[in-house]
């Protein structure tokens, strides 16, 4: 057995520093956020593997955006499974709005008089809506004949100027999936179109046929969960055309017990064959607004 080390604070100690003494800790908390940096790196040094991200949760309001666009530009990600949620924030900021710091404890009466949305902590001006709106009104004849979401939400991201996830998706040409992306604001906005009469050629099972060839064809694969529902069990079962993930790292705060995707343990997947009995996984029980960063930035 390998004895816990007391981790030693220094000043000005560099994040890798810090997750190195958590490392030696090797329990808890801290110890699954240095594993979790390990197994990234692995990953990453991998190159037989093909690596999958599932992204749910409020990260775009969280302020987790260039975390994700860095991953995309330097390699971390082949994958990128989200919700449509995560994407209409992006585009958000990508059309020139922001988020903004503000309070659980506040009268939302007031807040839906003043026009602004919450997030929890994070505060949204509703006219971003407008500015959505007026985005997808003249874009609408260069999105309708997109027949997938992966080239739905490229064609978005060849319009978009500003850095955007879904820019860099396009131009680095990583698949984008978003199975549930009539769940959004950018499904609302093209259910307008549809309400009118206008046609729209998406298809929401082409995607599956592509996800699933990715899998099949990787020689290995690597699974980073933030979050979980609809992206998690996307990826969990294109896993099942695998062998089982060989590296797997999830962040989540939900629970087990109630038998949802969202908590189920990582380990839970070899049953299923999403999980290879010798892969080496993590489960990481922690705000991904803390450990995303933490784990990012100790192996950048």
């Amino acid at each position: 057995m390998r004895p816990v080390k007391q981790m030693d604070i220094k000043p000005g100690m560099k994040v890798k520093e810090l997750v190195e003494e958590m490392s030696k800790s090797g329990v808890f908390g801290a110890g699954r956020i240095a594993k979790a940096a390990e197994i990234l790196k692995e990953m990453k040094q991998d190159k037989d593997c093909k690596k999958f991200l599932g992204l749910a949760g409020a990260m775009v309001p969280g302020g987790m955006k260039n975390i994700i666009i860095d991953m995309l530009k330097n390699g971390y990600i082949d994958a990128l499974v989200t919700t449509g949620a995560n994407l209409t924030h992006d585009m958000v900021e990508a059309l020139g709005f922001e988020h903004y710091q503000g309070t659980s404890q506040i009268d939302d009466k007031e807040l839906h008089k003043k026009g602004i949305d919450r997030i929890y902590e994070t505060f949204m001006p509703n006219k971003v809506y407008e500015e959505l709106e007026k985005f997808f009104n003249q874009n609408f004849n260069e999105l309708k004949n997109e027949t997938n979401i992966k080239e739905f939400l490229w064609k978005i991201g060849s319009i978009i100027k500003k850095e955007s996830i879904l820019k860099t998706c396009y131009e680095k040409k990583i698949p984008i999936f978003c199975p549930g992306i009539a769940d959004s604001g950018i499904g609302l906005m093209m259910w307008g179109h549809l309400a009118k009469g206008e046609e729209v050629k998406l298809k929401a099972f082409e995607d599956l046929k592509e996800i699933m060839d990715i899998a099949w064809t990787a020689k290995k694969t690597g699974v980073i969960y933030v979050g979980g529902g609809v992206p998690k069990n996307y990826i969990q079962q294109a896993m099942q055309l695998t062998k089982g993930a060989s590296y797997g790292i999830q962040i989540t705060m939900d629970r087990p017990e109630p038998g949802g995707s969202s908590g189920a343990e990582l380990r839970e997947g070899i049953s299923w064959g999403k999980l290879s009995e010798k892969g080496k996984c993590v489960d990481v029980i922690c705000d991904a607004t803390i450990a995303l960063p933490m784990i990012y930035a100790a192996v950048k």
